[in-house]
């Protein structure tokens, strides 16, 4: 159901590619999106993107705000180019390449913080460690809104979920590293986020938002 080990496959071309041809076909992945934006600022000065992958969430983002400046973040070498060819000419967007499951560089303050299907490559520690280096970086009152893939409670649950998302087992992504919603809002509240809770959910899809 989770895996713990140190394995990434985001930074190979080929495991990319495969799953840039589906991105657009994932079962209610709108919806999370839509529930996602309807909780970010519209008068945001700056947002954070953490895990840009090609940019998908940040285009949804910076669609309806055209005053917002965007920080799209990312390690994965084949995500960073479809970001480069997407953003180049954009001066509101700067993008940087980093790996998230390393302490985030300095970045200065966001009004919100994003993410979208990225944080559960990393382990379990490196996530509590990452939200609250997130909190540290929003302005009070910032927001934190994570569209996360989260564990499912039970073995089964979870082979219903690969059956709904029409995966084998065989084929399931080894840099999973998946954790249940109620521990990750727990941490949240702990670090001092306001406001905590699960906005929207299907399945083992989840977005979790939080306020500094």
């Amino acid at each position: 159901m989770s895996n713990h080990n140190d394995c990434n496959l985001w930074t190979s071309s080929e495991h990319v590619l495969e799953y840039l041809r589906i991105a657009d076909t994932l079962p209610h992945r709108t919806e999370g999106e839509s529930t996602l934006l309807e909780f970010l600022p519209r008068d945001a000065a700056r947002i954070l993107d953490v895990g840009s992958g090609d940019g998908r969430l940040l285009t949804l983002a910076k669609a309806d705000r055209p005053k917002t400046d965007f920080v799209a973040l990312d390690f994965s070498p084949p995500m960073l180019e479809a970001l480069h060819r997407k953003f180049d000419a954009d001066p509101r967007v700067k993008i940087v390449s980093h790996d998230f499951s390393c302490p985030l560089p300095p970045l200065g303050q966001f009004d919100a913080v994003i993410s979208s299907f990225a944080i559960h490559h990393v382990r379990h520690e490196r996530k509590r460690s990452l939200y609250a280096e997130i909190h540290d970086l929003l302005i009070p009152g910032g927001v934190f809104l994570n569209l996360e893939h989260v564990a499912s409670p039970s073995e089964r649950l979870h082979h219903q979920f690969l059956v709904a998302f029409g995966i084998t087992p065989e084929k399931e992504d080894p840099s999973n590293k998946l954790l249940d919603v109620e521990q990750q809002l727990a941490w949240m509240r702990e670090m001092g986020y306001a406001d905590v809770d699960c906005h929207w959910k299907w399945r083992e899809l989840a977005l979790m938002a939080g306020l500094k």
